[in-house]
Formats: C-alpha cells, sequence, structure tokens
C-alpha cells in the first residue's frame, strides 16, 4: 500500500524506503558547497601547509569521496546509489579565514545524488574541522547547501548566483 501524501511512510505510518524500480535510468549530477570558518591561524597554517595533522585538504578530499559513497548508510530513507564519479575541492579563503568547498557528484540511475554531494561537502567539512580543531575550538561549518542538479523527474536546479561563493 502507497500513501500519497508521504512518499516514505507506509499508509501504516511505517518508514518505507520508496521503489524506484519504475523510474527511467538517466544521467544525474549535483553540485553542493558549505564553509568552514576556521580562523586567522588555522588559515595561516592551512596556506603554509603547516597543520600538525597533516596536509588538510588532501585528507578533506578523500573524507568527502567517501562520505559521498557511504550516504546510503547515513541517511536512513536513502537509496544506495552506485556512484560513478566525484570530485571534491577545497579553496582557502585567506581573507575571510575560512575553507570553501564544493563536491561535485555523478551517477546513472534511478534516483539524483543530492544527498551524496551535500554529504561529501560534510564529511570534508567535518574533516578540515578535525584536522584544525587544535589550533581553534571556534571553527563553524556553515552554508551546506545544494548549488545545481541535472537529470530526474523534478526537472534540472540551478540554485541563483549568491554573493562571491
Amino acid at each position: 500500500m502507497t500513501d500519497t501524501l508521504f512518499t516514505h511512510l507506509s499508509s501504516e505510518g511505517g518508514a518505507r524506503l520508496v521503489d524506484v524500480a519504475e523510474k527511467g535510468s538517466a544521467t544525474r549530477t549535483a553540485v553542493a558547497a558549505g564553509r568552514v570558518q576556521v580562523g586567522a591561524e588555522a588559515a595561516r597554517l592551512i596556506a603554509e601547509g603547516s597543520v600538525r595533522k597533516g596536509d588538510v585538504f588532501s585528507v578533506a578530499q578523500i573524507a568527502g569521496i567517501l562520505g559521498a559513497k557511504q550516504t546510503s548508510r547515513l541517511i536512513p530513507l536513502c537509496h544506495d546509489v552506485q556512484v560513478k564519479g566525484v570530485e571534491v575541492t577545497l579553496e582557502l579563503d585567506e581573507v575571510g579565514n575560512a575553507v570553501d568547498v564544493r563536491a561535485f557528484v555523478k551517477t546513472v540511475g534511478e534516483t539524483g545524488v543530492e544527498m551524496e554531494a551535500l554529504t561529501a561537502v560534510s564529511v570534508a567539512s567535518l574533516t578540515v574541522y578535525d584536522m584544525c580543531k587544535s589550533i581553534n575550538k571556534e571553527i563553524a561549518i556553515s552554508d551546506i547547501r545544494l548549488l545545481a542538479k541535472t537529470g530526474g523527474q523534478s526537472g534540472d536546479y540551478l540554485r541563483p548566483a549568491e554573493d562571491g561563493r
């Protein structure tokens, strides 16, 4: 039985994973972004490559890729998507003492990869936090958001232009 009001609830009110078997397979992409406010000292050490735990950007990139691949294990009602490609980029904003994180995820399948892109950004951002927490306890992760998606029944989406990010 299917409840038409809530897609992820059965008619009895229990959780269910939506059946996507009848959806057409299509190329689907998503881009997400976030910001990690690290503070002046951490930003300086990142720029110098002197963070004691190692290369912040390389470790965060790998963590973000792994996060994208593990999304269905973290978010209960997400399908296990076969990710075909993930790119995670990090850029130091030395003026703003922040790291801007961006993830691009691609698949060919019956469901989109928005959650995978958002998870990649979240995990990469948490990794920046972890690697820099001994430098600054006031690190803040913010502005995690979907920037764009392609494919699927709901069509393409492009977030309106943002102020410089």
